[in-house]
């Protein structure tokens, strides 16, 4: 499970420019059955991800495609989380 902060950098005032494609790269890893949950960091700091169903490798890869980061509108911090204990309603999340 991935933990993906985007906060907003130098370029943020770019934000406006690129936010479809962004939402469309949102729409994918969702789509894609990657991204469980995605919001704001408030206030007005960035987004959030919360991931899974995927390789290390293959987030980092995905994170690095996004608009935003291509266009350094956010940094991206990527953290890598091995659950140990969940509640029932997310058990799909602990490896087998």
């Amino acid at each position: 499970m991935f933990i993906i902060q985007l906060q907003f950098s130098t370029n943020k005032s770019q934000a406006k420019e690129y936010m479809p494609a962004h939402q469309e790269w949102i729409t994918q890893g969702v789509d894609d059955d990657v991204f469980l949950v995605v919001g704001n960091l408030e206030p007005n700091r960035g987004g959030a991800i919360m991931a899974h169903n995927a390789t290390s490798k293959e987030i980092h890869e995905r994170v690095s495609n996004d608009p935003f980061v291509v266009h350094n509108i956010v940094r991206a911090e990527i953290i890598e989380i091995t659950p140990k204990l969940t509640d029932k309603r997310l058990d799909f999340l602990l490896k087998r």
